[in-house]
């Protein structure tokens, strides 16, 4: 045996990338934190680019002609200085900093979820689809002011552009590359990261769908700035403590937003700078803010507001004693720099506060309608997920609802804003309401007796999707899965639940209109569509383990602009010709949440209305004909459902 065979694996790889971007880390008084080292998952046979198991570094540059020789992080000179120093105009390091901030993005997201990520299948045709092994990243992919997301080629294009101002923080004819920027980075990465867990999220049926894409990619780009130790305590003891106050934890982007001439960061959570006197103001809440905000950044800036807003009262609550302490029980600090032991223990707070947020608010994915959620649709997602986890912390879960009722984000159909009127129906609330019937013996037969490989007599009693599985058997584990719950639902014990699960059959009274899609293994029968069958493994403060089946369906609905042609296409005993091609269409479904251990359906989320519910289809309709006021980046949303690279005109000109 060798010496190198008893030596471990290291647990993480030492990188150095710019806490916030280059611009930053210019600055005299941002020089302890402008540029940091942080470690990201060890990945053994990581490949000159950087290639891993997630990431393929992929650095041509079409505008200037040029492909970049891809750097080896494997390279011993570069693991004895913890990688490449900070540099604009080193490419091998744009490609070290896209790499380590989106396997950062990434790790966040899998020790949220309990499970490893997956990027969105490629479609080749509409019947068929392939295994994302890696999200390919191109650091100057263009030349433009812009970064996006590609759904279509499984990417991450980010741009570069020539300053074309003069001011103090501006030199024109200085390239400003948007791969050096930490947030822009990271919010793309959750884009594709979204995108993964929930593909239907980019068809905009209602005004929050695209808002909620850019706040979320938003939340998780702010928060995990909390991540690092010096920034973070560097912050504190700038603000003394007041993070509520201007500070860049609560800033995307600053040198973006500079150099695109908007004088600050390119969006800030906590506050806007005063164009008539140009001082810095805090966003005070606004319960009819969204009422007015039709445009989705500005939108998804609401939601953003609102989480940060329920991060700081939790963040309050919490150094409210450390406060009292240091002022001698006046609550007001001495004039001056607070104690560096105090500007640490409100750290740790701050720390602990940012990341139990960032992870409830990654953990409600799982806890969100299938297609077209609403900012209050994923408020009850983020209560009722921190719920089930941890049943005896409170404060978050008050925190955030009263953040979002000081925004006016209320759930539509809730007659109540307490946290137990804001929770997702149980398995046994939903029959009640459908009056149907559930007996743990339907639920039973969905699995299999022994723990063997799946098959069509059922679910094993615990699906291999871990923190360990390995990702292609997870995928591939998807379409299997979905199989079985597709018989279960259709052939077996489920097909009494359907109306409960919001889902509507041929054999239902009344039968569904014409224009319902239909199954083409079942003749006669209406399609219903298992998206995925994916399991998510969290652990409790007590240590204790939480495993759930998260299960997606989905039903659609052929959708016409000519509501008379509507009216005609379902009438019934008609239906659609080789010509008749819809103008969109209208889905609607559940997630069903599923305790695989106790065979229990433990939560049903419904969408707002079943298939067959017309009134639901003409907001889709009215949505996507008069949704976005002119001058956007889309005409009108229906645009989105069409276009091949909708990030990509989203984030034109705001990454």
């Amino acid at each position: 045996m060798s010496t190198n065979d008893l030596i471990a694996d290291p647990l993480t790889r030492n990188l150095k990338i710019f806490a916030f971007d280059p611009s930053v880390a210019a600055q005299t008084d941002m020089v302890s934190i402008g540029e940091i080292t942080i470690g990201i998952p060890w990945e053994k046979n990581l490949q000159a680019g950087p290639i891993g198991e997630y990431i393929e570094v992929v650095d041509a540059d079409p505008a200037s002609g040029v492909f970049y020789k891809p750097v080896d992080l494997n390279d011993p000179r570069i693991l004895a200085q913890g990688g490449l120093s900070p540099s604009e105009r080193n490419p091998q390091f744009h490609q070290q900093m896209v790499y380590a901030v989106a396997m950062t993005t990434v790790n966040h997201f899998e020790q949220a979820l309990g499970r490893v990520a997956l990027w969105s299948a490629h479609r080749p045709t509409t019947q068929s689809q392939e295994f994302v092994r890696r999200l390919r990243i191109y650091p100057h992919a263009l030349r433009d002011r812009n970064a996006f997301y590609s759904p279509d080629k499984k990417a991450l294009l980010f741009g570069y552009f020539p300053v074309g101002i003069r001011d103090a923080a501006n030199t024109p004819g200085t390239l400003v590359f948007t791969c050096l920027s930490h947030d822009i980075i990271a919010h793309e990465t959750t884009h594709a990261l979204l995108d993964g867990v929930h593909p239907r999220f980019n068809e905009p049926v209602n005004g929050d769908v695209l808002a909620f894409h850019e706040a979320f990619a938003d939340v998780v780009a702010l928060f995990q700035h909390f991540s690092y130790p010096g920034v973070l305590q560097d912050q504190i003891s700038r603000t003394r403590g007041n993070l509520a106050g201007e500070n860049l934890l609560g800033q995307l982007a600053q040198q973006f937003g500079k150099a695109s001439g908007r004088g600050g960061a390119l969006r800030d959570a906590l506050g806007r700078t005063n164009p008539e006197t140009g001082q810095w103001e805090p966003l005070l809440p606004d319960v009819r803010a969204l009422d007015n905000t039709p445009e989705p950044h500005e939108r998804g800036a609401i939601l953003v507001a609102a989480v940060f807003g329920a991060f700081l009262k939790v963040y309050r609550a919490r150094s409210a004693d450390l406060y009292r302490i240091a002022s001698e029980g006046t609550g007001v600090l001495r004039a001056g720099e607070i104690h560096p032991d105090l500007a640490t223990r409100l750290a740790t707070e701050a720390r602990r506060a940012a990341q139990y947020t960032l992870q409830m608010c990654i953990r409600a994915l799982d806890y969100c309608p299938p297609v077209g959620p609403t900012f209050g649709d994923y408020l009850r997602a983020v209560v009722t997920a921190d719920l089930e986890l941890n049943p005896d912390e409170t404060l978050y879960r008050l925190a955030f609802v009263e953040s979002f009722r000081q925004w006016g984000i209320q759930p539509r159909g809730r007659s109540s804003m307490s946290v137990e009127g804001l929770l997702w129906p149980t398995g046994e609330e939903a029959m009640e309401e459908a009056g149907a019937s559930l007996s743990r013996r339907q639920i039973r037969k969905l699995f299999k007796n022994t723990q063997s490989t799946p098959s069509a007599g059922g679910l094993p009693g615990t699906l291999s999707w871990t923190l360990e599985t390995d990702r292609a058997e997870a995928w591939q584990a998807i379409d299997e899965h979905a199989k079985i719950l597709w018989n279960w639902l259709i052939k077996g014990e489920g097909r009494s639940l359907t109306s409960a699960f919001g889902l509507v059959l041929e054999s239902h009274d009344p039968p569904p209109p014409p224009t319902v899609f239909h199954s083409h293994s079942l003749p006669g029968e209406v399609a219903v569509e298992v998206h995925s069958v994916r399991s998510a493994i969290r652990r409790t403060p007590r240590g204790a383990n939480v495993t759930d089946l998260v299960v997606e369906i989905t039903q659609r609905r052929r959708g016409y602009f000519d509501r008379e042609k509507q009216k005609a296409m379902d009438t019934p005993g008609v239906r659609p010709g080789p010509n008749d091609k819809e103008d969109f269409v209208y889905r609607a479904g559940c997630t069903l949440l599923i305790d695989p251990i106790e065979k229990k359906l433990r939560r049903v989320i419904r969408t707002p209305g079943t298939i067959a519910d017309d009134a639901q289809l003409e907001r889709v309709r009215l949505f996507l004909s008069e949704g976005l006021e002119p001058g956007n980046a889309f005409d009108s949303p229906k645009d989105v459902l069409h276009a091949r690279e909708p990030f990509a005109l989203l984030h034109s000109g705001n990454a």
